[in-house]
């Protein structure tokens, strides 16, 4: 999104997290902007029954935990490195500088913050009136366009677990496993080696 050496020209440092640690907790005020050089970070929070709901998943390159950011909110969600991660942490008054002294880099920060509110809104409508096989396809082909997933002779490979299509989508991963298998019996999706392509 942003280039490394405009960050670190404005002092952003890097910060290796392991596997399952957390950047970020739910309810803290937002200090950094957050950008990954290596790995996977998600974003979420547990509802009364201790189940997880993911908000989202981020990749090399993305940045994630602005909106409070910016409106000066606490954090809605947790941010936990799904796998050793590497990031990007730049100050808040100092992002707010390089926004304001790089217009280009803030056009880019909104049609990224755009992206992400048109998804939820059409993740929202999914999850309230689509059935499971709707909604885990609409997942993958937002995954696909937005996440860049890596494509070779068995199409896209979908770089979600079962789990996590689960906890994006509102659905059990029994329901999750079941929909996968219908869609590949449909030629929809292919099933290799326990991966799933689209």
């Amino acid at each position: 999104m942003i280039p490394t050496e405009l960050l670190e020209k404005y002092g952003a440092l890097k910060k290796v997290f392991d596997k399952m640690a957390i950047i970020f907790e739910e309810g803290n005020l937002p200090a950094y902007y957050y950008q990954i050089v290596s790995g996977e970070v998600k974003m979420s929070n547990y509802n009364d029954d201790g189940r997880e709901f993911i908000q989202g998943i981020f990749y090399k390159e993305q940045s994630f935990g602005e909106p409070p950011l910016f409106l000066n909110q606490n954090y809605p969600a947790n941010a936990i490195a799904v796998e050793d991660s590497e990031v990007l942490l730049l100050s808040k008054n100092n992002f707010m500088k390089l926004l304001e002294e790089n217009p280009s880099v803030s056009i880019k920060i909104i049609q990224n913050l755009a992206q992400r509110l048109y998804y939820k809104s059409v993740m929202a409508a999914e999850m309230s009136t689509q059935e499971p096989e709707h909604r885990v396809l609409k997942l993958m082909d937002h995954g696909i366009a937005y996440f860049n997933f890596q494509k070779d002779e068995n199409g896209y490979l979908i770089n979600f677990t079962r789990q996590q299509i689960g906890d994006l989508t509102g659905l059990r991963v029994e329901t999750v496993i079941r929909t996968i298998k219908a869609l590949e019996k449909k030629g929809v999706l292919k099933i290799i080696n326990r991966k799933v392509y689209r």
